[in-house]
């Protein structure tokens, strides 16, 4: 076969794993099919995401469901104020040897893993925080002078709880820049909440099957970036991203008064990406500008901000978003 023959059946072949994945996860984190796109769209792009919801919403069971379903290595730390580096690093303890010699050896910490679910992860300190965010940008953590590699692959699936802000730290923004998309967790449907409650109050617990490997995980990360991906999405990517830099000269009005900061190269970079995963997810071998517009919010909601006027009239971030990405569409239909 040529090369872009070979290229269609792996996409395929891949696919259909997913569709197994999917499936899998399903099983026991019931409905909320979003939710499960978006956080297999993170892993698929070999990147983070931030999940956000109320408690009780399943977050804690999708990323240990997800661990299983991937064939990661999963590790969890539930984060407090009083966490410290070393909690999340590792440090180096002193051994004493039977001849009496001593030598330091170093004991890894949690964050040596391929899935790290960081539960509440904004009730750690600042200091905390910056551990964290070397692991998550550079794959790699430097403990005692000595930079250490994580496991390949590596993700962080951190939870947030948006209403209990006492004892809170707010993430910092290059942390939330680090993260390739935010995973908003509602409540789910009647029909949902109907389904969990027969599946969740008998006598057997729902069970995930493993679909991956890790080096399955690892060949479908390169396969994304192989994917075609035209000019039009390219540049309306383009577009969508430098729509919200309110100093730029085609900015509207609107994002002129209510944006304090718009998002950054890595969120185009991010949507680059996470376009590409949704095709994939969806069964089809390319982008176009429908998966630009369903992964504008997710991408870019936690890499900008409503200044201060809009915060105070109530306005919407993710209206702004949503209205903006359409309007794009709309100019580009008529274009």
């Amino acid at each position: 076969m040529s090369e872009p023959a070979d290229l269609v059946a792996e996409i395929e072949a891949l696919e259909d794993k997913l569709r197994l994945a999917k499936e899998s996860i399903t099983h026991r984190f019931i409905g909320q099919e979003r939710v499960v796109d978006l956080t297999l769209t993170a892993l698929l792009c070999g990147g983070h995401g931030l999940l956000i919801g109320l408690p009780g919403l399943g977050k804690t069971l999708l990323v240990e469901t997800l661990s299983t379903v991937m064939g990661l290595n999963g590790s969890r730390i539930q984060f407090t104020p009083d966490l410290m580096p070393a909690d999340i690093l590792g440090s180096e303890v002193l051994d004493t040897a039977d001849d009496g010699s001593r030598q330091f050896r170093f004991v890894p910490g949690p964050v040596f893993c391929q899935l790290l679910m960081a539960d509440e992860i904004n009730r750690a300190s600042p200091r905390t925080q910056s551990a964290l965010l070397q692991a998550m940008q550079e794959k790699t953590v430097t403990v005692a002078g000595e930079n250490r590699p994580l496991g390949a692959p590596f993700h962080v699936l951190a939870t947030q709880n948006p209403i209990e802000q006492e004892g809170t730290y707010p993430l910092p923004e290059a942390q939330l820049d680090r993260f390739l998309v935010q995973i908003d967790v509602p409540y789910p449907t009647r029909q949902t909440e109907r389904d969990i409650l027969t599946a969740t109050t008998g006598i057997e617990d729902a069970s995930a099957t493993q679909i991956f490997t890790q080096t399955e995980l690892l060949d479908a990360q390169t396969l994304l970036r192989r994917m075609p991906i035209g000019d039009s999405v390219v540049e309306m990517i383009l577009d969508l991203v430098r729509a919200f830099r309110p100093e730029e000269p085609g900015a509207s009005d609107r994002v002129r008064e209510t944006v304090a900061w718009g998002p950054g190269p890595r969120a185009a970079q991010a949507l680059m990406m996470t376009v590409r995963a949704r095709a994939l997810l969806q069964g089809r071998l390319a982008p176009n500008a429908e998966d630009v517009i369903d992964m504008a919010r997710p991408v870019l909601s936690h890499r900008m901000a409503l200044n201060f006027a809009a915060r105070a009239r109530g306005d919407s971030l993710a209206e702004l978003i949503e209205s903006t990405a359409a309007g794009l569409t709309r100019s580009e239909v008529a274009a």
